[in-house]
């Protein structure tokens, strides 16, 4: 199986309501976020590709135009905007638009990720 990754970068902001308050992600707040995609296949494509890097260029004006610098409580309607909601929330939109998805991460802070593969 071949595998190719790309990641994406957006700063947001987010609140976790159902968190008791004493919680700091119950409060207003923000990251840096990276989304990194996966693509998979076991055979490349004539000019040796799982998939042309530059076909992921509709995912990351979707990224610009709807998340960054946004509210994703808003953006995403509801409040369990966590990284691993956002990743399946991306993989959701990556597997309708490049069919070899095979996983989305999600990293809040340098340390942590979240993933979603089904």
């Amino acid at each position: 199986m071949f595998r190719i990754t790309k990641e994406f970068h957006f700063s947001a902001s987010h609140q976790l309501k159902s968190l008791p308050p004493e919680h700091q992600c119950a409060r207003l707040h923000g990251h840096n976020y990276i989304v990194e995609v996966e693509l998979s296949g076991p055979e490349l494509d004539e000019y040796g590709f799982v998939r042309d890097y530059h076909d992921l260029a509709p995912l990351k004006r979707y990224i610009d135009d709807a998340f960054d610098h946004r509210h994703l409580n808003d953006v995403l309607g509801h409040d369990r905007v966590t990284a691993e909601c956002l990743a399946k929330h991306f993989y959701d939109w990556c597997k309708t638009h490049l069919p070899e998805t095979t996983a989305v991460r999600v990293s809040e802070t340098p340390k942590t990720w979240a993933e979603y593969r089904p």
